[in-house]
């Protein structure tokens, strides 16, 4: 089976409400979007102008609001404020009531969403250790009778989920480094990273590593989705594409510059002191078509066939309709849908 391409909208819910966040992906349908991504933040990355809806209601409402999109999270921690149950039964709900539309997708978090609720930030190896154990969890609540497991982190007794789907919701792993990127080519459905870092970084570790954790499994690229949150910034005027992405300058934070941070007010204090060309460093900044598919096919070149478009600026319905027009359309035509 050949995993077709795929074009998708990246709902920003540290930047808009709710509400917001449903007229948007209502219309990201409308324009010919293919699937529809929120993350899900208990605290957003900006205490001015923030927000964090939480992602499992709000899949809901956008289900019973559209018809065709794909809906899922990018990402959902499974491992600290929810238990692998808890997410278990949710996502099979969800899975039941729209059957073939929902992803689950996982990653190993982030202090900021955790610690405020009292708990304790392990080191990276215990939360990788954790996502891969709830993973196993929750397919086994989905596929069993009847769950007793007694793992190293979660438990459950007697375990029954009575209401889930035939089709299975698929498990996507979000990863940015190596050991999260061997394990969704070995055990998920589908991998997700974001775009913008040094490319050297993609071609050299990421992808390698994807590879062997597919060959470990026996299993090609045919067989688990990619998918690419693309940081995009695409205005019919430059300066005011490059102004947008100053919302977004945490992004730019280096791993060492944001780890461990868990106050929303610190991790904007330290964005806000970058220069706007940091700030835009994640980000194809651009007011031409031509540049802008160009940037775009670099990471088509590269394997990736679900390409999630995340744009800055607070006019999410400009951005929504300009790339309905101007570049989903050209997109299609030399990748197919």
């Amino acid at each position: 089976m050949t995993i077709p391409f795929r074009f998708g909208y990246k709902a920003s819910s540290e930047q808009f409400g709710p509400r917001e966040l449903l007229d948007f992906a209502v219309l990201a349908e409308e324009v010919g979007f293919d699937s529809v991504f929120l993350s899900d933040h208990l605290q957003p990355w900006r205490h001015d102008g923030g927000h964090a809806p939480a992602a499992l209601p709000w899949l809901g409402a956008a289900a019973e609001r559209t018809s065709r999109v794909l809906l899922g999270t990018s990402v959902l921690t499974p491992t600290f404020r929810y238990h692998p149950g808890v997410v278990a039964q949710a996502f099979a709900t969800l899975g039941a009531m729209h059957p073939g539309r929902m992803i689950l997708g996982v990653g190993t978090g982030e202090a900021l969403n955790e610690v405020t609720l009292g708990l304790e930030w392990p080191e990276p190896p215990e939360r990788f250790q954790r996502m891969k154990e709830a993973i196993t969890l929750i397919r086994r609540l989905w596929t069993d009778e009847r769950v007793t497991f007694d793992g190293t982190y979660y438990s459950v007794q007697n375990a029954t989920i009575y209401d889930r789907s035939d089709q299975l919701v698929p498990i996507y792993i979000g990863a940015s480094g190596p050991a999260a990127t061997r394990l969704a080519g070995r055990m998920a459905d589908g991998y997700i990273t974001t775009s913008g870092k040094d490319p050297a970084l993609y071609a050299d570790k990421l992808l390698p590593a994807f590879e062997e954790g597919l060959a470990k499994a026996g299993r090609t690229r045919d067989d688990v989705d990619t998918l690419l949150e693309v940081k995009v910034s695409f205005r019919p005027d430059r300066a005011q594409a490059l102004e947008n992405t100053r919302f977004w300058a945490p992004l730019a934070l280096s791993p060492d510059e944001k780890t461990g941070v868990d106050d929303p007010r610190e991790m904007q204090r330290l964005a806000d002191a970058l220069p706007i060309e940091r700030a835009a460093s994640r980000f194809i900044v651009s007011d031409d078509v031509e540049e802008h598919l160009a940037a775009i096919r670099g990471y088509v070149d590269l394997g990736f066939r679900h390409l999630v478009f995340h744009d800055p600026g607070h006019d999410q319905e400009a951005f929504l309709r300009l790339y309905g027009t101007e570049v989903l359309p050209r997109l299609r035509a030399e990748y197919g849908a």
